[in-house]
């Protein structure tokens, strides 16, 4: 083995205008939620997306508030929502008063099965929430065609998914609306930071009004509404834009990542399943994640511990919703997400990995899988 290394799982990628750019909040004190980046930040994210507005927010978890809230998620209401996402996606339901309906993953994205969708929809059911799980698209075409035909809404998470595309659109115009986050390890960052997209006017009017405490915009400190302090920085925004000009490159340099594992993990075959690009999309690559084939006979955890001993840094795929305390179900029925969350693991995934840095992880994987499929123990891989 080579000499150890340390490779994190991710790691921000500023390489163009970010410290211009703040440096121009901090000359001329424009600091907070005014300035010139946020709507600069807000349009040039949505040209990005081919959508007619973004709205700009703290945190990708409020971009999912914000925009339940103005679909018109209440108390009594139930939406549908992916068992295996993180758990924002949940939380921001109850948040609103609502109340998530699972369903399992279909195995090959890991994203939402759309056959599974009419068998939990009841009268109660208001929307549909389509999880872009680790930047592949959910199949959208089935679950649009659901929703028109229930009268229901579909709202994209796609926290994950920045320049992800489904037959040749990119996630953010596909459903009613979209959100994303920007937190530090997202595909582009502004260190916190969220934002919602649609090609609803009057949505992105109900939703700029509740982010900013529900103040009415043509009569100041005038409150119609209870509303809510979801407002992002200009020198949020201004990361952002600078972050958003380079998109295209951001995505581009994860592709080329994930192309470097899937090269060196070929030899891998009958140890771990790589992800795979369904004909309809192209991944954005927010994480690789593989699953541990059933071969290697330690679970995943040991795995991600040894990779951990040399060097390498892991993440276990979520834990699906309906396990964990505030959500769990007595009686569940899950087998595809169960399956997933217990084998699969995201590897180091960001625009400064080098393919010798790809060579050294995929190398350790090799050795761990070999060693594994033979029971040893993780203290043989030092």
């Amino acid at each position: 083995m080579r000499e150890k290394r340390n490779i994190r799982l991710a790691q921000p990628f500023l390489s163009g205008n970010e410290k211009k750019y703040v440096d121009e909040c901090l000359d001329t004190t424009w600091i907070s939620s005014i300035g010139r980046f946020v709507p600069s930040f807000e349009n040039r994210f949505a040209e990005f997306c081919g959508v007619d507005h973004a709205v700009a927010c703290n945190t990708g978890t409020a971009a999912l508030h914000l925009a339940l809230l103005g679909l018109g998620v209440g108390p009594g209401d139930e939406v549908i929502v992916p068992t295996l996402t993180f758990v924002a996606t949940a939380n921001a339901v109850r948040y609103c008063g609502g109340t998530p309906v699972f369903v399992d993953s279909e195995p090959v994205t890991m994203n939402l099965d759309p056959e599974r969708i009419e068998a939990r929809i009841s009268a109660r059911t208001k929307g549909i929430v389509a999880v872009h799980l680790y930047g592949h698209p959910a199949d959208m075409d089935p679950i649009l065609a659901i929703a028109r035909r229930r009268g229901l809404f579909v709202l994209e998470d796609a926290a994950e998914a920045h320049g992800a595309t489904y037959r040749g659109r990119r996630t953010g115009g596909l459903g009613d609306a979209a959100t994303f986050s920007f937190f530090g390890n997202k595909i582009i960052t502004t260190g916190e930071g969220g934002m919602v997209t649609t090609n609803s006017a009057a949505l992105a009017a109900r939703i700029r009004l509740l982010r900013g405490q529900g103040m009415d915009p043509s009569r100041r400190y005038w409150f119609d509404v209870i509303g809510y302090n979801y407002r992002m920085t200009n020198i949020e925004a201004a990361i952002g834009l600078a972050q958003v000009e380079q998109l295209d490159l951001h995505v581009a340099a994860r592709r080329q990542v994930a192309d470097w594992y899937s090269r060196y993990l070929a030899g891998c075959s009958g140890f771990v399943r790589l992800p795979l690009q369904q004909p309809f999309a192209t991944h954005a690559y927010w994480m690789y994640t593989i699953l541990l084939d059933e071969a290697v006979r330690m679970d995943r955890d040991a795995f991600t511990d040894a990779l951990s001993d040399l060097g390498v840094e892991t993440r276990p795929v979520f834990y699906p919703m309906h396990v964990l305390p505030p959500y769990e179900e007595p009686v569940a029925d899950y087998p595809v997400a169960d399956a997933l969350a217990r084998r699969g693991v995201s590897l180091p995934t960001h625009a400064s990995l080098t393919e010798e840095d790809i060579r050294y992880v995929t190398g350790c994987i090799e050795r761990i899988c070999v060693l594994g499929t033979q029971a040893h123990a993780v203290g043989n891989l030092g």
